[in-house]
């Protein structure tokens, strides 16, 4: 029992970037991320799977949290909110900060999640492409993400998503067409 917790923990540290990363190019919200990658932890801890190799439970990991964000996603979408503050109810008592717009170490950045991720996870050089890439669609982000940035080859991101190979090369094919006409408007 003590070595599988040891497991847990020592997968916890080495996958914790990589997921965060994943999950914010999905959901585009920190709060939901801590809980999706918090969630994708506890299936492993309730599942314990036995895993064939170190893809195999790095895959493991990526698809529980990717099927995670997709259901979170799936019940904003079914269930949407609308905010106090959007109706004019309730004024926000100090409007120069929000909750999001407070980073954990407690500096203040801007609110918006891509301009946070940016400045957190990416060199100087990448932000205004991930900038864009963030305008995608969620289906050719997830696999424009996971091929270009965490260096999948296709049939592994077929692997991981469930889709076919032919779908993950057509989701990438657009995904870079898309890009490339956002790239021409600017």
């Amino acid at each position: 029992m003590e070595i599988e917790e040891r497991q847990i923990e020592e997968m916890v540290r080495k996958y914790s970037n990589m997921l965060y990363k994943i999950c914010i190019v999905i959901l585009c919200n920190e709060q939901d991320v801590q809980d999706a990658i918090q969630e994708t932890f506890c299936r492993l801890m309730e599942k314990r799977p036995v895993f064939e190799g170190e893809e195999h439970e790095k895959a493991w990991l990526i698809r529980v949290a990717t099927n995670i964000c997709k259901d979170m996603l799936r019940f904003k979408m079914r269930h949407p909110k609308i905010s106090i503050e959007s109706i004019g109810s309730i004024k926000a008592v100090d409007s120069t900060e929000t909750i999001d717009s407070i980073d954990v170490i407690g500096s203040t950045q801007a609110a918006d999640p891509i301009e946070r991720l940016s400045a957190y996870l990416v060199a100087p050089r990448y932000r205004e492409t991930l900038t864009e890439l963030f305008k995608l669609p969620l289906k050719l982000r997830t696999v424009i993400y996971l091929h270009y940035v965490e260096e999948y080859q296709i049939k592994e991101i077929s692997d991981i998503l469930g889709i076919t190979q032919h779908a993950v090369k057509k989701r990438l094919q657009r995904g870079r067409e898309q890009l490339r006409i956002l790239y021409k408007e600017e």
